[in-house]
């Protein structure tokens, strides 16, 4: 009896300094506005301190032990397993391995990356003070690994269906409304291909306009051969503007090589 009052206490005790580190760490507001970005009430503040908390952080504050790359460990399968099933859902004629393929592009560092800028994930990362420094230089990777680890979070915290519904919301359905993640990766490949057989100068890449917010941005990019330019492409990031730019360059080689 004294042993289970005894035990009682002492995790009283332990959850009430749990929640003033938590309190340190993410105010009130802070969690108000996290609630309302994973779209349901929070039950373990804990396992999003974690998600959020990158190994920067351990460095220059070692009362805290465990940073985000456990969670970002179950996030990354949680994350595979929604995908996967929607494709499954989305594509009922199509083989293993063009959901293989169209699963990869989904789930790649580039579009998690961008789904973190979608919802302003930056703002909630615990990182040290050196990483803060230069977060918005070399921010991708981090980015990228703290969505994986949310993810996690969200599964342990709220279970699956959640965090199917969080992963459809930023991540899914963005993608499927503009139609990236189907884009033909081997233009590019193509384009060189086409540049070497003409005995042409390889293809040369180049920022035009960058615009919009941060976590919104565009990038419009154009392509030239032998300093001729032969195509333009926009798209939420270079890899995908380079592709489109290198689409509309073999459109306009091929038309010209067609006979007339």
């Amino acid at each position: 009896m004294i042993l289970s009052w005894l035990l009682n206490k002492l995790k009283k005790r332990g959850a009430e300094k749990s929640n003033k580190k938590i309190a340190k760490l993410l105010t009130p507001q802070r969690f108000s506005e996290l609630e309302a970005l994973v779209g349901f009430s929070i039950k373990n503040r804990s396992f999003f301190i974690q998600a959020l908390m990158h190994r920067s952080f351990l460095e220059q504050n070692s009362e805290y032990e465990l940073s985000n790359e456990r969670l970002e460990f179950l996030g990354d399968s949680v994350l595979s397993l929604i995908v996967a099933e929607f494709l499954y859902t989305a594509f009922p004629n199509k083989d293993e391995g063009f959901l293989t393929k169209i699963r990869a592009k989904l789930v790649n560092r580039i579009a998690l990356a961008d789904a973190s800028d979608r919802i302003e994930l930056s703002k909630y990362l615990l990182v040290s003070k050196n990483l803060s420094n230069t977060f918005t230089n070399g921010s991708r990777t981090v980015l990228c690994d703290a969505m994986e680890a949310l993810i996690g979070a969200i599964y342990l915290d709220n279970g699956l269906v959640a965090a199917k519904e969080f992963v459809s919301r930023v991540l899914i359905e963005p993608n499927a409304k503009e139609g990236e993640y189907l884009i033909d990766e081997n233009y590019k490949s193509q384009l060189l291909e086409y540049s070497q057989a003409s005995k042409m100068e390889n293809p040369v890449y180049t920022v035009i306009k960058e615009e919009g917010p941060q976590h919104n941005r565009i990038f419009t990019i154009n392509v030239s051969i032998n300093n001729v330019d032969y195509g333009v492409g926009t798209g939420r990031n270079k890899k995908s503007a380079e592709q489109k730019a290198a689409q509309a360059a073999m459109n306009v080689l091929t038309q010209k090589s067609k006979p007339v």
